[in-house]
C-alpha cells in the first residue's frame, strides 16, 4: 500500500505553486551567501504573478548576459540580475508533469484476451478471441498458446510477439500523426492569442508554454516514430493442465494469453491465474469479457513519464524516493483538477483535507503501486517507473550470467571453431561475452531448454536482449523469438539475426540453422561449425600497417598479421587470456576485468538492478570505441555527433578584446552568481553572451574534443585493435543504423550541445591535466551546466562514469555512491580545491545547483564530507568577500 507524505524541503518539486516554491526554496537560497540580499528575497517572496515574469523575460535575459560577461558589476546590480532570474526560474517550474498513461488516453493496456485449448482430434484450437479477431494464422497463434510437451506439466508460461498487419499500423501511425499536427497547431494559435494579451492575462501564457512544451516531449518520446515501426504485441500466455479421467488423454488441456502493447506484460501473470481457474469452471466468452474490463480499468494515470535521462538516472540508482517530487507534483495536480483549480498547483502536507488520502506516494519510486480489481479481489500490482527499450516482461540476468559462468569456470573449455565477431579473447572467451558478441553482430542465436518448461527458454531470450541492449540499443525484439518450434522453423530461417527459445532437441543437430547453440541445460555454448566466416575489412587491415601495430606480449607480437589474415581474433593475438580470472595483463578488450567484477558483485549480492547497469555501461562503452574506431580508420563517424560551439549553446562568452583571460579567469561576479542563483535552474536559461563572437579559434583544445578518453595513445590503439573484429561486425547490424538514427534525433533536444560532458568529466577522471588545463575544463562544464535539463544529463554523465584503478587518474579508489556508478561527485568536487579561486568557485556554484536538483540532492549526500566540507569552505570565503563588498579577480 501506499502512504501520503508532506513536501519536504529543500526539493524543488515540479508542480509546486509560485507561493509553494518560493517558501521551500527560501531556506535554500539563504545557504548561498549575500548579506545584502534579504530585501530582494523579500520582494520575490511575495511576488506571484506569472504575467510579471513574462514581461520582464528580455531583462532577465539581458541580465544573464551581463551576469556571464562583464566583470564590473557592483554587488547591488548582480543581485537585482540574480532576482530577476530567480523569478523566472520560480516561474518557468510551474511546468505540468505529463502521465505516462493518461486517464483520458484512448489506448488500452490490453487489446486482446485469448483462449486455446488441445482437441485430441483437431490438435491446437482457438477457442475464443475478445474483443475481437487479432488477425494472421488461428492455427498458428493456438499452437504458440500450447507448447511442446505442455501436458506433463500442470502450469507452464509463454511468451510471444505479434506483428500487426503492416498496412493496418500504417493507417495507424498516419492517423496519429495527423492528431498530433493537428493538436500542435491549436497549441501554437492558442500560444500566439497568449502573447498578445500577455499583459492582461500571464497565467494563460505560461499554460500555454506548458502545453505547448508537452506537446514538443511527446513528439520525441512518441514511439510510433521509432525506426524499427510500430509497437509490437506483447503476449503474455498460461497453460494449465487439469487431470480428468473422464476425457480421452485423461487431462484437459487450456490456455489463456494477455495481448498488449506495454512491455512490463508480466504484471498480468497473478489476474490470468485468476482467470484461466474461472474460466474452467465457467467457459464462456464473458468470464473474457470481465478479465477484459477489469484489466483496462487498471489506473496508472499517476504514474509521472520521464525522460531519456531521468530514467537513465533512476535505473541505475537504488534510491526509493529519487525523483518523488513528480509524484508529488502530478498528485497536486490530479487534486487541483478535482477542485476545479488547474492553474494552481498545491503542495502536498500533513494537514491536506481528507479527500487527498485517496492519492499516495510510492514507497519506492522505481515502481508504481496500482490495484487491479477482478472477480472481486483487489490484486495489487507494481508497474516499472522506468522501462528501456528491448526491455520485455520480467527476467533476471544474473539466472542468465550464472547459466554459462558456473560451468565455464569449473571446467573451461575451448570454443571451436574461431570466430572473429565471437571469440575475441581467444578460444577460451567468456560465454557471456561470447553471446554478448553474436548478439552485437546479428548472428543467428538459439536458446535450447530441453526437458525445461518453456517458460525458461523464454526468459533467457528476453534477458538476452536487456543484455545487449543496455537501454541503448534497438532491434533485439522485434527480431526475438522467446518461444518457437520445429513446425516454424521455415519461417523462423527468413529472419536474418533472429533470437529464438526452443524445447526440441532436434534443433542441436542442425548446426546450419544457427550460429551459437546455447544450451540452458549443460550451461555451455556452441559455435555452428557452418558459421559464415567474416570478411577480411578495412578497419581489419588497418591496424597490421607500420606504425599501427598494437604493442603485445613478445610471443605474439610479430603474428598479429598471420591471425588476421586467417580470420582470427585479434585479440587472441594481443594476449588473450587463457584463464577464466587472469591477471588482465593480456586482457586488451577489458572483458575478463569485466567478467570477474560482473561475477564479484553477483557473489556479493548487489541485486539485479547493479547488474543491469554494469552491462548499460558496457554497451556504452562500446558505443564510444567504436565511434573512436571509425573516426581513426575512416576519418569520421556519425556514431559521435561533435560539438556544436558556434550554436547558441556556447558554452562561454568570451570578450573579443582578451579571449584567453575572459575564458581561464572568470569574473567573481560570475562565479558568485553561479553559488547564489541554485534556484535558478530553469529548462531554457541559456549561458552564453548572444553579442560576443561565437568563433571557436577563441577555445582551448582541451574543451572541444570529444570521444572516449585513454590515458596514453598507445593504450588506445590497443583497445581499439583488440576490438577491431567485434566493431567491424557491428557496423552492418540494423542495431548500428538505428543507433545512429536514434542519436541524431535526440541531439537535437540534447541539452548540452556545445561540449562533450562525458569527454569531460572523463578527462578529469582518467588524465592528470594542468592548473590552466583542468581550470578550463571545470569552468565549462560549469558554464553549460545551469538548467535542470543540463543537470539531468551532467548526472547521467556520472553515472556513466567507471571506476578506475589505482594510479590512474585523480582518484584511485572505487567505493562510490550506493546504487551509482563510479565516484559519484568526487571528481568534480576536486575542482573545489583548484588552485584559481574563480575555478573553484564556478564548481561551488555548480554544485550547489546539484545539491537543489530533485534527483542531484541523493548524489549531493553521497558526495561525502570531504566534498561537502570543501564547498562549504568556499561558500564562506565568498561570504566574507561579499561582507566586504570586495569584487576584484585573483
Amino acid at each position: 500500500m501506499t502512504t501520503v507524505l508532506p513536501t519536504r524541503p529543500h526539493t524543488n518539486s515540479t508542480g509546486t505553486s509560485t507561493s509553494t516554491a518560493s517558501r521551500h526554496r527560501q531556506p535554500s537560497l539563504s545557504s548561498f551567501p549575500s548579506s545584502k540580499r534579504t530585501g530582494s528575497q523579500s520582494t520575490h517572496a511575495d511576488s506571484t504573478s506569472t504575467a510579471y515574469f513574462d514581461a520582464h523575460s528580455a531583462t532577465r535575459e539581458h541580465d544573464f548576459a551581463r551576469l556571464r560577461s562583464s566583470n564590473n558589476l557592483t554587488l547591488p546590480e548582480r543581485n537585482s540580475a540574480i532576482d530577476g532570474a530567480t523569478h523566472t526560474a520560480f516561474a518557468r517550474r510551474q511546468r505540468r508533469v505529463r502521465s505516462q498513461y493518461p486517464a483520458n488516453s484512448a489506448e488500452k493496456h490490453v487489446e486482446y484476451i485469448l483462449v486455446a485449448s488441445f482437441d485430441i482430434d483437431r490438435g491446437s484450437i482457438m477457442e475464443h478471441q475478445y474483443p475481437g479477431a487479432v488477425g494472421g494464422d488461428e492455427h498458428m497463434l493456438a499452437d504458440l498458446m500450447l507448447p511442446d510437451q505442455t501436458h506433463l506439466r500442470s502450469q507452464d508460461w509463454t511468451t510471444f510477439f505479434l506483428h500487426k498487419d503492416a498496412s493496418e499500423e500504417d493507417d495507424e501511425r498516419t492517423r496519429r500523426r495527423k492528431r498530433r499536427k493537428r493538436r500542435k497547431a491549436e497549441l501554437a494559435g492558442a500560444h500566439d492569442d497568449v502573447e498578445a494579451g500577455a499583459e492582461d492575462d500571464g497565467a494563460d501564457g505560461e499554460e500555454a508554454e506548458s502545453a505547448d512544451d508537452e506537446s514538443d516531449d511527446q513528439d520525441f518520446d512518441s514511439e510510433d516514430e521509432l525506426i524499427d515501426g510500430p509497437p509490437l504485441v506483447y503476449v503474455l500466455n498460461l497453460v494449465n493442465t487439469k487431470q480428468d479421467h473422464t476425457v480421452k488423454r485423461g487431462a484437459i488441456v487450456k490456455a489463456m494469453a494477455i495481448c498488449t502493447r506495454h512491455s512490463f506484460l508480466h504484471i498480468y501473470k497473478p489476474l490470468l491465474v485468476i482467470a484461466l481457474e474461472q474460466y474452467f469452471a465457467n467457459p464462456v466468452v464473458e468470464t473474457l469479457a470481465t478479465l477484459y474490463d477489469a484489466v483496462n480499468a487498471m489506473d496508472l494515470s499517476l504514474m509521472p513519464k520521464l525522460n531519456f535521462y531521468e530514467r537513465f538516472i533512476l535505473q541505475s540508482s537504488d534510491a526509493k524516493d529519487l525523483f518523488l517530487e513528480k509524484f508529488e507534483a502530478i498528485i497536486a495536480q490530479r487534486m487541483a483538477n478535482t477542485d476545479g483549480e488547474v492553474a494552481s498547483l498545491p503542495a502536498l502536507s500533513p494537514t491536506a483535507p481528507l479527500s487527498r488520502s485517496r492519492y499516495g506516494l510510492p514507497r519506492d519510486t522505481h515502481e508504481f503501486e496500482s490495484v487491479v480489481r477482478y472477480a472481486n479481489i483487489p490484486v495489487p500490482v507494481k508497474v516499472p517507473t522506468a522501462l528501456s527499450p528491448e526491455t520485455v516482461g520480467d527476467f533476471s540476468l544474473i539466472k542468465l550470467i550464472t547459466t554459462f559462468s558456473t560451468p565455464h569456470s569449473t571446467s573451461p573449455q575451448p570454443l571451436t571453431p574461431f570466430h572473429p565477431h565471437l571469440t575475441t579473447a581467444g578460444s577460451l572467451t567468456h560465454p557471456v561475452i561470447v553471446l554478448l558478441n553474436a548478439l552485437l553482430t546479428q548472428k543467428r542465436v538459439i536458446f535450447l531448454g530441453h526437458n525445461l518448461p518453456s517458460s525458461e527458454v523464454a526468459e533467457a531470450v528476453l534477458g538476452a536482449c536487456a543484455l545487449v541492449s543496455g537501454g541503448l540499443l534497438r532491434g533485439f525484439t522485434r527480431h526475438a523469438f522467446p518461444y518457437t518450434d520445429l513446425t516454424k522453423i521455415d519461417d523462423l530461417l527468413k529472419v536474418p539475426g533472429f533470437i529464438a527459445g526452443v524445447t526440441n532437441p532436434a534443433f542441436a543437430h542442425k548446426p546450419e540453422w544457427w550460429d551459437l547453440l546455447c544450451d540452458l541445460g549443460t550451461g555451455r555454448m556452441r559455435i555452428s561449425s557452418k558459421i559464415e566466416q567474416a570478411p577480411l575489412t578495412e578497419g581489419v587491415l588497418y591496424f597490421q600497417q607500420p606504425g599501427q601495430t598494437p604493442s603485445a606480449p613478445s610471443a605474439s607480437a610479430g603474428s598479429i598479421s598471420a591471425i588476421a589474415m586467417a580470420g582470427a581474433s585479434l585479440s587472441a593475438g594481443l594476449g588473450g587470456s587463457t584463464t577464466l580470472m587472469g591477471s588482465g595483463a593480456g586482457d586488451a578488450t577489458g572483458d575478463v576485468a569485466f567478467m570477474t567484477s560482473v561475477l564479484k558483485a553477483i557473489e556479493e549480492r548487489h541485486g539485479e538492478n547493479a547488474i543491469r547497469s554494469k552491462f548499460r555501461r558496457w554497451v556504452l562503452k562500446f558505443t564510444r570505441l567504436a565511434a573512436a574506431f571509425e573516426e581513426l580508420v575512416y576519418g569520421t563517424s556519425l556514431l559521435q555527433l561533435a560539438p556544436s560551439p558556434k550554436t547558441p549553446s556556447t558554452p562561454f562568452s568570451p570578450s573579443a578584446k582578451s579571449p584567453d583571460s575572459q575564458f581561464t579567469s572568470a569574473s567573481p561576479a560570475f562565479s558568485r552568481s553561479m553559488s547564489m542563483t541554485t534556484a535558478s535552474t530553469t529548462t531554457t536559461t541559456t549561458t552564453y553572451n548572444p553579442e560576443a563572437s561565437a568563433s571557436t579559434d577563441i577555445l582551448p583544445p582541451e574543451v572541444t574534443t570529444h570521444g572516449y578518453v585513454w590515458p596514453s595513445p598507445q593504450s588506445k590503439t590497443n583497445e581499439l585493435a583488440a576490438n577491431a573484429t567485434r566493431i567491424e561486425g557491428w557496423r552492418s547490424t540494423r542495431s548500428y543504423y538505428n543507433f545512429i538514427q536514434d542519436l541524431t534525433a535526440f541531439y537535437t533536444r540534447r541539452p548540452v550541445q556545445g561540449i562533450d560532458l562525458q569527454h569531460l568529466h572523463d578527462k578529469l577522471a582518467k588524465l592528470r591535466l594542468g592548473t590552466t588545463a583542468s581550470g578550463n575544463v571545470y569552468l565549462a562544464i560549469c558554464a553549460a551546466v545551469w538548467s535542470d535539463e543540463e543537470i539531468n544529463q551532467l548526472l547521467a554523465v556520472i553515472v556513466n562514469g567507471t571506476s578506475l584503478s589505482a594510479g590512474t587518474g585523480n582518484g584511485g579508489n572505487s567505493s562510490g555512491m550506493s546504487g551509482q556508478a563510479g565516484q559519484g561527485l568526487f571528481y568534480l568536487g576536486a575542482g573545489l580545491f583548484h588552485p584559481k579561486r574563480d575555478v573553484r568557485e564556478g564548481v561551488a556554484g555548480l554544485l550547489g545547483r546539484v545539491r537543489e536538483h530533485e534527483a542531484g540532492r541523493h548524489f549531493w549526500k553521497a558526495a561525502g564530507g570531504f566534498v561537502r566540507g570543501a564547498w562549504e569552505r568556499v561558500v564562506a570565503g565568498m561570504e566574507g568577500r561579499d561582507d566586504e563588498g570586495l569584487t576584484g579577480g585573483i
